[in-house]
């Protein structure tokens, strides 16, 4: 095979089986190995770049190298199971860990030799061998058996460094990482004025080789995110990013780095800082370079960008509408770009991490790599930071469960389940169950179980009226919404975090705080709808004591599940009367209810819009990053670089093609595609066990064919469109299928590749 193949002839091949995903052959090696969750703890970066240097040698090197280091005293493994059949699962495993390579390569296990163990488990196992030693490199690989009877041969040896102190628990990171990108036009613009563009904007910082007459050469380089009229936009407006230097140059040829000036806004007392090793950054697509009279080539400049170790093939989406394309590829990049501190921050503006940035950039890292160390770290952060709003507080709640959801590790739960409990603010709560943060209950010690040190106020959506530049006449985003004592979207927020909570009790086995959240949970609901809905017209006011109703005390409702079943299609019909009347943050959870209400061609509708206030409008405007705001003008000081603004990048694979875990860590995932009037579509979705591939092609009302292929060690509840008179088929054989309202469904389908059809007779 040509190695040029594209990824879409790549995929379609594996589904005739001229190419395999899960292994080459009988004897398939486990794949995909991870400590901590970390997939590459053995890479060595130099300042930030990858070098060859093993992680064993590099330990005692005098190089600045940076490596992942395990903090925890019992690391946790796992790994992919791979086999060329249908319907595998692991029935067995032996790990070995060694202090050597010697040791490894012949297969001695001296710190932990588990040999033959009886078990389906590939994630989440917890080292239980000899002490491990601080700051010391180990080496370990794994093999595995099958219910085929097939044994694996022992998978390529991985290593790991533990970290100078060892705690009970950690949760450890990747380094941040650098890597160059070279321009993708450099043009002149007069005698001593040169344009670049590097074809995405990064954070970053610029590298460039320049020829010197004298020593009293001088040029001015401009650094920005915006164009305007061919050159860098010297007042782009709101925190877009503009910025200029003076650089003076040696006579002949050198090369210089341009020492970026810290913001003091980004690097104050609550911002992330960014490692030494890397160095300030500013994000940027375009440089300028004025006075400069010699010759410019792409050779000569570098665009040195940082960002979490991201992996590029492990997600992939296209299908038959080009908008929705462009969309998805601009929320996977904004992952990747905007990961360049290690951990999820609100953009370039602050530098620190919001419980709603962080909520959507969680689920969308899940959707775009197999990665979930940024994502633990950053809510556990957060835990103990949290920021003023009383619905993200509860936030973290759904990051928890998110956490465990996508992972099937339960220990962060464990570690932290006295704090999530106080982040449901139980104590807010009146007679009837539902809480207020205006009515005296916000106490000293409210705050102080929640590690929280300030006011906290309803937010609803952001930014509200007569804010940021906002007059008091501009409605914001907030739909008119009209804040009361009892308010609509706090206590949807609060049920939420409830009914997670528990979920999360009863995974730790805490049986009578499941009981006692079932109980709050119901009592929340109940009073919910008695006192929050209005039944005359049978959708939701703000709150308590005003008949407004906007899209915000509607749509979280509908996407948390407390929508009556007589109520839903009237909820429906008014969320769709308002429109995308919410911010990038809302867009998410109006999505999410969207979807959960079965409505995908209205979803699909505003997933490939190219409205004002729609995600094709961030690429029209000129951004390569997902935007804070829908356009400037909802957010005059918006910046151009926030993940809160990429929700499609987990909207897509979760909601469009219906991707989700059922049982945590992926071991019963659904596949429910709502492929609305989208002809045809692919996806590679990311999970802990190894990548779901699935495609459709699509005939509304006609026929449905999907085809897809599972990891070993997973099944999945399939469903398809249901059509009056229709037959269903698996694999080229007429099946009976389950009716499930609009659904056909087709229960615990084994791992592998698989091929559906609905026809209509």
């Amino acid at each position: 095979m040509k190695r040029n193949v594209s990824l879409f002839a790549f995929i379609v091949l594996s589904f005739i089986g001229l190419i395999s995903f899960t292994g080459e052959g009988e004897n398939s090696q486990p794949t995909g190995l991870t400590v901590d969750f970390l997939a590459n703890a053995d890479r060595v970066f130099l300042n930030g770049y990858q070098v060859n240097t093993p992680l064993y040698q590099a330990v005692g090197r005098r190089e600045n190298f940076q490596f992942a280091e395990i903090e925890r005293k019992k690391p946790f493994f796992g790994w992919i199971v791979n086999s060329g059949r249908n319907n595998t699962f692991q029935t067995a495993y032996r790990i070995l860990v060694a202090s050597t390579p010697e040791n490894i390569a012949a297969d001695k296990g001296d710190c932990w030799d588990t040999e033959k163990v009886n078990s389906e488990q590939s994630v989440n196992i917890l080292y239980n061998g000899s002490d491990l030693k601080p700051n010391t490199v180990y080496f370990w690989k794994v093999k595995t058996w099958d219910n085929h009877g097939v044994e694996s041969s022992f998978s390529q040896i991985r290593q790991f460094k533990t970290a100078p102190e060892l705690k009970d628990y950690a949760t450890s990171r990747y380094p941040v990482q650098k890597q160059d990108v070279y321009p993708a036009l450099v043009k002149q613009i007069d005698k001593s004025a040169w344009f670049i563009d590097f074809g995405k904007a990064a954070f970053g910082q610029l590298r460039i080789s320049l020829f010197g007459n004298s020593e009293t050469d001088t040029v001015t380089i401009h650094f920005g995110e915006n164009m305007k009229d061919g050159r860098v936009s010297r007042s782009p407006g709101g925190t877009i990013r503009y910025s200029k230097y003076k650089l003076a140059l040696k006579p002949g040829w050198n090369t210089y780095k341009i020492a970026l000036t810290p913001d003091k806004r980004n690097t104050g007392p609550q911002a992330v800082l960014m490692p030494a090793y890397i160095g300030e950054v500013t994000p940027f697509r375009y440089c300028e370079l004025e006075g400069y009279s010699g010759t410019l080539d792409k050779n000569q400049l570098v665009q040195e960008i940082a960002f979490y170790p991201f992996n590029e093939s492990q997600s992939y989406f296209t299908s038959s509408d080009t908008v929705l394309n462009h969309v998805w590829d601009l929320c996977k990049y904004s992952i990747k770009a905007t990961s360049f501190l290690g951990m999820y921050v609100d953009g370039d503006r602050e530098r620190i991490p919001y419980e709603a940035d962080a909520v959507i950039n969680q689920l969308s890292h899940y959707g775009v790599d197999r990665e979930y160390s940024i994502g633990r770290y950053t809510y556990e952060y957060l835990l103990h930071k949290p920021t003023w709003p009383t619905e993200w507080i509860m936030q973290s709640v759904l990051m928890a469960w998110n956490d465990y959801l996508y992972t099937g590790n339960k220990e962060s739960l464990q570690q932290f389940y006295t704090d999530l409990k106080a982040k449901a603010l139980l104590p807010l709560a009146d007679e009837s169950g539902l809480i207020s943060t205006r009515t005296g209950k916000v106490t000293p010690a409210v705050l102080e179980s929640i590690h929280f040190n300030g006011n906290l106020r309803d937010i609803v959506d952001w930014p509200q009226s007569g804010i940021l530049g906002l007059g008091k006449k501009e409605p914001g985003e907030t739909d008119g919404f009209v804040f009361q004592d009892v308010n609509t979207v706090v206590n949807a927020y609060h049920y939420k975090a409830l009914t997670a909570l528990q979920q999360i009790a009863k995974v730790l086995g805490q049986t009578s705080d499941e009981q006692m959240f079932v109980q709050k949970a119901a009592k929340v609901k109940q009073s919910f709808n008695e006192k929050l809905l209005d039944k005359n017209k049978g959708i939701y006011v703000d709150g308590i004591g005003t008949d407004h109703s906007s899209l915000h005390a509607n749509m979280f409702p509908l996407a948390f599940g407390l929508v009556p079943e007589k109520n839903v299609d009237k909820v429906n019909s008014f969320v769709q009367s308002r429109g995308m009347a919410c911010s990038v943050y809302g867009s998410q959870f109006l999505l999410d209810a969207i979807y959960n209400g079965n409505n995908s061609e209205y979803g699909l509708g505003l997933l490939a819009s190219t409205a004002e206030r729609s995600w094709y409008n961030m690429i029209r405007v000129g951004s390569t990053i997902s935007l804070e705001a829908w356009d400037n003008k909802y957010k005059p000081n918006q910046d151009w670089n926030h993940a809160w603004g990429a929700a499609p990048a987990n909207l897509i694979p979760r909601k469009l093609m219906g991707i989700e875990p059922l049982e945590p860590g992926f071991r019963r995932m659904i596949i429910k595609p709502q492929p609305a009037s989208l002809k045809h579509a692919e996806i590679v979705c990311p999970t802990i066990r190894g990548n779901v591939l699935m495609s459709f092609v699509n005939e509304p009302g006609k026929s449905f064919s999907m085809k897809v292929e599972m990891p070993a060690n997973t099944t999945a509840d399939v469903y398809l469109p249901w059509y009056p008179k229709s037959k269903v088929t698996m694999d080229g054989q007429v099946v009976k299928g389950k009716q499930a309202g609009k659904y056909w469904v087709i229960e615990g389908i084994g791992s592998g590749k698989h091929e559906f059809g609905v026809m209509v007779n």
